[in-house]
């Protein structure tokens, strides 16, 4: 016994030991040896990451991205120094992010040019291309895009479910060509969640959060969480064959969800900034490219019983969050939180594509390269680019 507790005591002092000497090392390198690594001269630097049009004001979301504190002491509109108030203080840490109130008579739908100056004189700006009215939140406004998420979201993916009785009626190869169909208007939806984090990462983040590998980061982490919690989901769903493609069409709606939750706040944001033609294009673009998500979800349905309870609560959960990204996008719009969200979308939907992939060749005799699969795939991604065309 003895014995035994002298082992394992050995076994975690050998695996803390080279966590403790790294402890060690990063303390030196932070305190006593940061001279000695100090070879050049820090840059201050920070981000104006939202600017706000209210009333007779303009107010400056601003925060420290460079590795130095900083202090802002000044603040202009279109080249011209105008009197601000910096709330709480005008002394910022590193990623501290302070609010610069800047009395001043815009227009409405007149570019602006906001700059920030700080203590060693180096101006950061912002273009605004067009001023809009900050949405402030109100009952009103709150339906209005509970409306336009319902719109975009529910409707057409509940659209998109009334193909299941025809997939119902089909062979199996035509079954497994409708299969691959979904994984392939998945896929597309993926790649489009990463390329518009990355999209708005590039153009309201500082160079410092790694935009790229923070989209990457959040996607890898939340393709490995939802892989783990979907095997359990399916693995549960095994025991009887009717419930197993309720567990694969859950997952791929939870994927849609996510992804949802990104279109609603691309358009809410879009209506926060006063684009109203913008909006209007992608508000009819998405509704007419998430017809083709119902399709998705009614696939692997078709292979149930049908129950049209669990059918209108897959359709609900892919296409509210719709609805939640456009209150999110409208009144408390975030950078950051818009690429952490569209990466974790991007995540959950790799994860219902390696599902439906495997569920495919499960059913097809360990393979997936006859044409029927390989076609429906091809098809999927088509179908998805020439509708997102519209948006």
């Amino acid at each position: 016994m003895n014995s035994n507790y002298s082992s394992k005591g050995k076994s975690i002092a050998s695996g803390l030991i080279p966590f403790v000497f790294v402890i060690f090392m990063i303390a030196y390198i932070f305190g006593p040896g940061a001279d000695m690594l100090d070879f050049g001269v820090a840059l201050p630097e920070i981000t104006i990451e939202k600017v706000d049009f209210v009333d007779s004001e303009i107010q400056a979301t601003v925060r420290n991205t460079g590795p130095v504190p900083v202090e802002v002491v000044m603040a202009d509109v279109n080249d011209r120094i105008q009197p601000a108030a910096v709330e709480p203080d005008r002394f910022l840490d590193r990623f501290e992010t302070t609010l610069v109130r800047i009395p001043f008579e815009w227009n409405e739908a007149e570019p602006y040019v906001v700059g920030i100056t700080i203590e060693d004189g180096t101006r950061f700006e912002k273009e605004i291309k067009a001023a809009a009215p900050a949405l402030e939140f109100s009952l009103e406004l709150g339906i209005f895009f509970a409306i336009i998420g319902t719109y975009v979201g529910i409707i057409p993916v509940m659209i998109g479910l009334l193909w299941l009785p025809f997939i119902k009626r089909i062979s199996k190869q035509k079954y497994h060509f409708f299969l691959a169909l979904t994984a392939g208007l998945l896929l597309f939806l993926a790649i489009d969640s990463i390329e518009e984090a990355v999209e708005v990462s590039n153009e309201n983040l500082s160079a410092s959060f790694n935009g790229t590998l923070l989209v990457a980061t959040a996607t890898v982490l939340s393709f490995l969480g939802l892989y783990y919690s979907g095997n359990k989901l399916v693995k549960l769903a095994d025991s009887s064959r009717f419930t197993k493609p309720v567990a694969i069409a859950l997952m791929i709606s939870i994927g849609i969800g996510l992804h949802n939750f990104g279109e609603g706040l691309a358009i809410g944001a879009a209506l926060g900034m006063g684009s109203i033609a913008f909006s209007t294009f992608l508000i009819v673009g998405f509704a007419l490219h998430n017809t083709t998500e119902g399709l998705a979800i009614a696939a692997p349905m078709s292979r149930g019983k049908l129950m049209l309870g669990k059918l209108a609560a897959m359709g609900i959960i892919a296409g509210s969050p719709a609805i939640f990204g456009a209150w999110i996008g409208g009144f408390v719009y975030s950078p950051f939180t818009s690429v952490i969200f569209l990466a974790i979308g991007a995540g959950a939907i790799f994860q219902v594509i390696l599902v439906i992939m495997k569920w495919i060749r499960d059913e097809n005799d360990q393979k997936l390269s006859n044409l029927s699969v390989v076609t429906g795939f091809a098809l999927g991604m088509l179908v998805m680019y020439l509708t997102s065309i519209l948006v």
